[in-house]
């Protein structure tokens, strides 16, 4: 049998080098072939409200919007999923949805090909997505990154020495299966019960600005949360015109994965001469105004995705960056990750800026790779794209922060243990003399490992996490006594 290969890989053979660059015109796929969609009519599809409206938000309005193109496995896998293992609860725009299976060319039938959707994989994460052995890693945390407790007050993380995350809303138009803020941002789950913020929104906002003004070492603000586009734009321009009051402010990024999965509301009239006024404000004020959305897969990116784009861009902002996450059966390949970066560039004129390793979050072992494979694929994708926008590749490691994937201190692949130092204390280690000795541990799924390491962790795993446990409490300890000094 003479094997196949894909006209890509045949494209790069014939060119001699391992990846073809092919510029490649965005489609927005045609969403009348989607039962629930059949009649929606353009002037629908482009409005946010009718988008905001008919987001799929359970297993029932999915099988009525997608009918009888998928089996009933389909329906009853996902079913399973949202009440033993979903860490956030469904939230679809028909937008996003529509990307999924966006075309015809797939073989076999469309339910496989529904399985096999980078997008669906994601976004619909289904029970038999998930890994039985390892379904969670033992070091695995709700908030893995530890941000709750670098708040210098609610939703504000001081985690580096210059930049603070504002978490102005727990609520987004979409909700990622991998979520790293899973035990905040959205609704309950079976399996996780959301943690609430304590104090009202307006009082929440006003403390991150008092803290701000009080605070003039920072200088660069990502307005996050959840996702800006669910905030009102009326209560997000008066935020964001009151940080541009701060003299200390320089940089400010807003975080929205709706600019991909919702383009509608940023298309919007209000919204853009709301985006208009801020950006002439920061062009006054010499603040740079940036833009970060967050993109996974090159099918993602549609006309309107470009169409948004450039309206951000010709209300003003200086930038708009995408932040990735690597992730199996996603885009863990280097054809993948290229085929989406020249997406982004070339397409929609979005520069790839980062790709995070998937959290250690609870559930999400499907979805992580391994250092060395994050390496390998940083070492794949470099040479293609211009230096500006070829994405660094990193490992947000707990209590460190972003780290480039080859500034490990040192790394045991058989246990899949890498050992991690930083130049900087966060904001709960300003008075910690050994912050900057300390070294702090991350670790692979334990399925990628061979079969020592493997056999290592059902040995050992109880053991480790107990150690990593006192370490923790130590560390937590310590930086609750700073901050009581600090307080007094």
């Amino acid at each position: 049998m003479t094997d196949l290969i894909s006209p890509e890989l045949a494209a790069a053979e014939l060119n001699g080098q391992p990846y073809a660059y092919t510029r490649a015109e965005l489609v927005e796929p045609d969403w009348t072939r989607i039962p629930g969609f059949k009649d929606v009519t353009a002037e629908e599809w482009r409005s946010a409200q009718w988008q905001r409206s008919h987001c799929v938000k359970n297993v029932k309005q999915l099988r009525e919007v997608m009918g009888h193109l998928l089996e009933e496995r389909v329906y009853e896998d996902l079913t399973r999923d949202q009440a033993e293992r979903a860490t956030m609860s469904m939230l679809l725009p028909p937008q996003m949805l529509n990307t999924i299976v966006p075309n015809d060319d797939y073989a076999g039938t469309f339910t496989e090909a529904f399985y096999a959707d980078p997008v669906r994989r994601y976004m619909l994460p289904m029970f038999s997505d998930r890994r039985a052995d390892w379904p969670s890693h033992p070091h695995a945390t709700r908030d893995s990154l530890h941000e709750h407790e670098m708040w210098a007050t609610e939703g504000l993380t001081h985690r580096y020495p210059t930049k603070v995350l504002a978490e102005i809303l727990p609520t987004c138009p979409q909700y990622c299966g991998h979520c790293t803020r899973m035990d905040l941002v959205g609704n309950s789950t079976p399996v996780i019960d959301k943690l609430k913020f304590t104090i009202k929104p307006q009082q929440r906002l006003d403390d991150m600005l008092d803290y701000l003004r009080r605070t003039p070492g920072v200088r660069d603000v990502v307005v996050s949360g959840g996702d800006v586009a669910n905030m009102p734009w009326p209560r997000l321009e008066s935020f964001l015109t009151s940080l541009l009051e701060i003299e200390n402010i320089r940089d400010i990024r807003l975080a929205t994965k709706a600019l991909m999965g919702m383009p509608q509301h940023w298309l919007a009239d209000d919204v853009r001469a709301g985006v208009e006024r801020v950006a002439q404000l920061g062009r006054k004020r010499g603040v740079m105004i940036a833009m970060h959305t967050h993109v996974n897969a090159a099918q993602s990116v549609t006309p309107l995705v470009a169409e948004a784009t450039k309206a951000m861009f010709e209300a003003g902002l200086r930038d708009v960056r995408n932040q990735g996450v690597l992730m199996r059966g996603v885009n863990d390949s280097v054809p993948q990750l290229l085929d989406l970066c020249f997406a982004l560039l070339d397409g929609a004129t979005i520069t790839p800026y980062y790709f995070y390793m998937c959290d250690m979050i609870p559930f999400s072992e499907h979805w992580r790779v391994s250092v060395k494979e994050a390496q390998h694929l940083q070492h794949g994708i470099l040479g293609y794209l211009p230096g500006f926008a070829t994405p660094r590749i990193v490992c947000d490691v707990p209590y460190v922060g972003k780290r480039w994937v080859h500034q490990l201190s040192e790394y045991d692949e058989v246990r899949g243990i890498s050992y991690w130092k930083k130049n900087y204390r966060t904001g709960i280690e300003r008075q910690d003399p050994e912050a900057l000795n300390r070294t702090h541990e991350y670790y692979d799924p334990i399925d990628t490992l061979p079969t020592e390491g493997q056999n290592w962790w059902k040995q050992h795993a109880g053991d480790s996490l107990a150690e990593a446990e006192k370490r923790a409490a130590a560390s937590r300890d310590a930086a609750e006594s700073q901050k009581l000094l600090h307080i007094s």
